[in-house]
């Protein structure tokens, strides 16, 4: 584990002194690695577990005598049985002292991302996912009946889901779950099959919102602009991020995804921009068992000459450490609401891992349902976004690992990613005015040699 919390031995004060032998030992650790101060931890408080230790380690920027004197105070861990779900947690606010490297004492704006190199820090209280996250989560989000109804819906539905089949660096592979998708109207049905183009080609199982998901749309189109509003007001100064757009947020589509089983899993990506436009909102419906939704943050990297943008937004390369910014894990259990908010496509990658366990749920036995609503934008209808000289409506992508236009968008082809097609060189960066609407450009596009 990397020694991130390494720090130089400072002088020990009159008042940390009187603490006896577990400040003589905790001061002693000041200067070692992360691994030593777990284990000095670990035998101070064998009762708790190591992830948790180093959750309120790292709370505290790597302190052993602060960590002790939290877990000291009478509020500890909530366990929720002698079961094998995950263990839950109190918010890391109730483990922070009264000093400048707690978490309660961090402005909401100004909240300090806690997540180090190879690390991964589990969450498990909605404020912690709002403050160290783009997401906000809310449990328990449907009526019981209601949520039940959904998942055994959605089970019945999954019988007949398929798995994706794309190219990846040559590769045909296809997706570790399965999935369906779903859309308002029989109109938008026609146009899905039609017009849009997903990894390069046709969707041909298009369904529309079954009475359920239909019935529950408006549920999460309410709670979602409630924390689209929240954020803009608590996170992101009062005013909307560029290129968000200023309207309501009106989902009009459904991806369904089922996990059968603890090993089916989806890498780390980001959702494609195409037709949602630049700082997308999504919301997130999890249905049965539990799983693990971990988010990491992108790092740019140096220049290379491999063109504006050596990342693939939908599949993670493999030219960079994934653990380089740590990894964050949010537990999401039955009937929670995830908000993916405007921040997170563009700055955040996420991924759901394969699980060791899980704890089986009385109506879907091992199978997770994951619903994300969309808003397919009018302004990013295929009839309004480019298209490439081979015929195939352009991807929008964004420049994520190069410095060098970090963050701008840029338009490309998208063949590549079907099995038997080769990509042409179209490219063509994009532009948005503040709300995230295209400006009209004209539909020549750049040689790949002159970028």
């Amino acid at each position: 584990m990397d020694a991130f919390v390494t720090r130089k031995k400072r002088k020990s004060s009159p008042e940390s002194a009187t603490h006896g032998a577990t400040a003589t030992c905790a001061d002693d650790a000041s200067e070692e690695s992360t691994d030593v101060k777990l284990a000095i931890l670990s035998s101070l408080h064998p009762r708790i577990g190591q992830e948790t230790l180093l959750d309120i380690l790292l709370a505290h920027d790597g302190n052993v005598e602060a960590t002790t004197r939290a877990l000291k105070a009478p509020r500890l861990l909530k366990k929720p049985g002698a079961s094998t779900a995950v263990p839950a947690q109190t918010s890391l606010r109730s483990f922070a002292i009264s000093s400048n490297t707690a978490v309660a004492s961090l402005s909401p704006k100004k909240a300090k991302l806690l997540s180090r190199k190879g690390t991964t820090l589990h969450l498990y209280d909605p404020r912690d996912v709002s403050d160290h996250t783009p997401c906000t989560i809310i449990h328990n989000f449907l009526p019981a009946e209601e949520a039940n109804a959904l998942l055994l819906e959605l089970l019945e539905e999954s019988k007949s889901f398929e798995k994706i089949t794309f190219k990846l660096f040559d590769n045909v592979v296809s997706s570790p779950h399965t999935s369906g998708f779903y859309v308002g109207s029989y109109k938008e049905l026609q146009e899905q099959k039609h017009e849009y183009v997903y990894n390069g080609s046709r969707m041909t199982d298009v369904r529309t919102l079954t009475p359920q998901l239909e019935r529950v749309r408006t549920r999460v189109q309410e709670a979602v602009n409630r924390e689209i509003e929240a954020r803009i007001r608590t996170r992101y100064g009062g005013r909307k991020l560029k290129y968000q757009s200023p309207g309501p947020w009106s989902p009009n589509a459904a991806f369904v995804n089922c996990y059968n089983g603890p090993q089916e899993s989806v890498g780390w990506h980001s959702d494609q921009l195409t037709y949602l436009g630049p700082r997308p909102v999504i919301g997130s419906l999890s249905l049965g068992v539990a799983r693990e939704f971990r988010v990491r943050r992108i790092l740019p990297t140096s220049t290379g000459d491999d063109g504006p943008d050596v990342d693939d937004n939908n599949k993670d390369s493999n030219d960079t450490n994934p653990d380089a910014a740590g990894q964050i894990a949010i537990h999401l259990p039955h009937n929670s609401l995830l908000v993916m908010h405007a921040d997170m496509q563009e700055e955040w990658k996420h991924c759901v891992s394969p699980a060791q366990a899980i704890e089986p749920h009385p109506l879907a036995g091992n199978r997770r349902i994951n619903i994300t609503y969309r808003y397919y934008r009018a302004g990013f209808h295929p009839r309004n976004t480019p298209r490439c000289p081979c015929g195939v409506p352009a991807v929008l992508r964004v420049v994520t690992k190069k410095r060098e236009n970090w963050g701008r968008y840029f338009w490309m082809c998208h063949a590549g990613n079907v099995p038997g097609k080769e990509a042409c060189a179209f490219f063509r960066w994009a532009e948005f005015d503040d709300d995230g609407n295209p400006v009209p450009q004209n539909q020549g596009g750049t040689p790949a040699a002159a970028r």
